[in-house]
């Protein structure tokens, strides 16, 4: 399932893809497999991508169905 949530947050703080992986230690092909649904991060890499765009674990990457 496509994380647009991820994407609508990286897109309203005015970051690339290369930019977040950057600051959060991984490759752009791997924050764009997040948001494409092709990649299950770690709890790590969630809390540290959470962190990054100030949002919380639900606010991201939960879907409440």
């Amino acid at each position: 399932m496509k994380n647009l949530k991820l994407k609508a947050a990286r897109a309203a703080k005015d970051m690339s893809q290369q930019l977040l992986a950057d600051v959060v230690g991984v490759s752009r092909q791997t924050i764009n497999a997040i948001e494409k649904g092709d990649y299950n991060p770690s709890i790590k890499l969630c809390l540290a991508i959470c962190h990054a765009l100030d949002k919380t674990l639900d606010e991201l990457f939960w879907d409440g169905e």
